[in-house]
């Protein structure tokens, strides 16, 4: 038996005094989409935005459904809208933000496996690493510089051409 640790380095800002004018849009077109998010059943609100390599952003947010598995989250919508309206332009951000039950939420939330994992598809597709910024309601900041730093064991297309000599 063997033993692998993992790190995954992230850093943490207390405010975005230290960010870019576009880093800063970013964040405000997130909160944005945050507040505008259909989530009438779980009051779990999200926004996202999305930076391409063009200087565009895009927004998402979450779109639930009576029938609960029929909804998807903010990040997916921003990143299908990003890759259905510039298909060959590398995302080069994604800024989320979570707006809960009438309340910012102080604390930083991560997206869930099945976005990382969409998100891990998109940085594999550009071949560049995708930036992820998760924000507070008090603008704390959690930057990430890479996809693959939040799902050390993603599933990727070369694992599908490697399979195929099997």
């Amino acid at each position: 038996m063997k033993k692998i640790k993992l790190e995954t380095t992230v850093t943490l800002y207390e405010n975005y005094s230290s960010f870019s004018e576009t880093e800063k849009l970013l964040f405000t077109k997130a909160k944005a989409a945050c507040h505008s998010a259909y989530a009438p059943y779980s009051k779990f609100y999200v926004g996202a935005a999305v930076l391409l390599e063009n200087g565009v952003i895009l927004q998402g947010n979450n779109q639930e459904n009576a029938a609960y598995p029929s909804g998807l989250c903010a990040e997916r919508v921003a990143l299908f809208y990003a890759s259905a309206t510039y298909p060959n332009i590398a995302v080069q951000a994604i800024a989320v933000t979570v707006f809960y039950n009438g309340k910012d939420l102080e604390d930083i939330v991560s997206p869930c496996g099945a976005c990382r994992q969409v998100m891990a598809e998109y940085e594999h597709k550009s071949g560049k690493p995708i930036t992820l910024y998760l924000l507070s309601a008090n603008q704390q900041v959690c930057r990430i510089d890479s996809v693959k730093d939040t799902l050390p064991f993603l599933f990727t297309a070369d694992i599908l051409k490697a399979s195929e000599g099997n």
